[in-house]
């Protein structure tokens, strides 16, 4: 449990009332506005859906994908074994088995090095959503101990008449809750499109390189066949 899932429960009750009185309107001109246009969502809404990431399964799922990385160093263990025969039939199958060997663990764009950038970006996602976790703590801990959450809690506790909109303090204190909540949600948002951003290129499919074997665009391989394989 961290700090999130301890204020997670006084955090949903104060945004839920937040919720109540920003759908009855928030105060023209203030700047909880764009942040509504922005995240589409009310703040309780915001933060009941960021309370499902977890940084655990992401660091878990790097883990996975890099031991998958020492499958691919058999293979090109078994792909580098000298072969006792010579000829042009020889020949073709050793730039066959040099060329997979490269598009198997040559580089970032060879399979190994997409594993590789694979696990990084779920590390880095793990991080960000450990540091974002943390950040939005800090803003619930700080609105829920503010005197905008005594005006809010007051504001939704008395009964109003059916017809009656919320006062103006209490629309004031939680759009100022509201925005507090969302800019932080928005920081972390654009944290993870920056990941995504960074990673992509390093996430692309992995091409093949045929280098000084003959390429046969047909087949997307080496010539000699469909199908390779390796271990025996």
């Amino acid at each position: 449990m961290d700090p999130l899932d301890r204020l997670a429960e006084p955090g949903l009750d104060l945004l839920g009332r937040v919720d109540t009185l920003l759908a009855a309107g928030a105060p023209e001109g203030h700047r909880v506005w764009p942040l509504l246009r922005r995240m589409q969502v009310l703040p309780g809404d915001a933060l009941r859906g960021f309370l499902d990431l977890r940084p655990g399964p992401l660091a878990t799922a790097g883990h996975a994908v890099r031991r998958h990385v020492h499958g691919y160093d058999h293979a090109c263990a078994a792909l580098t074994d000298p072969v006792l025969w010579s000829g042009s039939a020889a020949m073709a199958y050793g730039q066959s088995r040099a060329a997979l060997s490269r598009h198997l663990d040559e580089g970032p764009e060879s399979l190994v090095g997409r594993l590789e950038a694979t696990a990084g970006y779920a590390d880095a996602l793990a991080d960000w959503v450990e540091g974002s976790r943390l950040a939005v703590a800090r803003a619930l801990a700080e609105v829920i101990g503010s005197a905008e959450a005594v005006t809010v809690l007051a504001a939704t506790s008395v009964r109003q008449p059916p017809d009656a909109g919320p006062s103006r303090a209490g629309a004031n204190a939680a759009a100022e809750i509201g925005a507090r909540v969302l800019a932080v949600l928005c920081v972390a948002y654009d944290g993870a499109e920056t990941l995504l951003r960074q990673w992509s290129p390093s996430l692309a499919e992995s091409p093949w390189r045929p280098g000084g074997g003959r390429f046969r665009p047909d087949t997307g391989g080496p010539a000699g066949g469909r199908t390779t394989r390796v271990g025996w």
